[in-house]
């Protein structure tokens, strides 16, 4: 399942990153890394962007950009 297949209130686990380096590097900067867990707090109107919790700190991401990232849901 990828990240932007999840629901607002939803958590996971990040299992696979698929993207190009610059963009895993911008994901690693934020936290964003395999076997950490994430959680959806909200999707936009648009649905162009979500907003996920990792390690208590919010993160505003594209749906394009969670497409490369396979989780498992908890």
């Amino acid at each position: 399942m990828k990240l932007s297949d999840l629901d607002i209130n939803q958590k996971a686990i990040i299992k696979k990153i698929d993207c190009n380096d610059e963009l895993k590097q911008r994901f690693y900067s934020f936290g964003i890394i395999k076997g950490t867990e994430i959680f959806v707090e909200a999707i936009s109107m648009a649905k162009n962007t979500i907003e996920i919790n990792i390690e208590d700190t919010s993160i505003g991401i594209r749906v394009e950009e969670a497409k490369t990232i396979e989780v498992e849901v908890l």
